[in-house]
């Protein structure tokens, strides 16, 4: 009984810190920065972004959910053909909202 206690421990602490959310090449290439920066950029809309922040009773760490948030969010904003994100806010249970810009030409 220990033994299978022990076992789902350590799945769990495993789970917890696993990364599910890969940036797409394009997405690789989008910048997160701060609304001053996008002063004279072309906004392009906004993206609200979702992942898990708890896996049964366990909650994720909020640097990889935010991580995680960001990574969507790149991506996101690179299928929509822009280069920039601002975070609209903290994290809240498991989303975030960003606007999307271009900059580049």
């Amino acid at each position: 009984m220990k033994l299978n206690r022990y076992a789902l421990s350590i799945v769990i602490s495993g789970l917890t810190a696993c990364t599910w959310v890969e940036p797409t090449k394009e997405g690789s290439e989008v910048l997160l920065v701060k609304a001053s920066n996008v002063e004279t950029c072309k906004n392009l809309g906004t993206t609200n972004t979702f992942v898990k922040h708890k896996i049964g009773v366990v909650t994720r760490s909020e640097e990889k959910v935010t991580e995680e948030l960001i990574t969507l969010a790149k991506n996101r904003a690179a299928e929509k053909g822009g280069d920039s994100i601002v975070s609209k806010g903290p994290v809240s249970e498991g989303s975030m909202s960003f606007d999307i810009y271009k900059c580049g030409e």
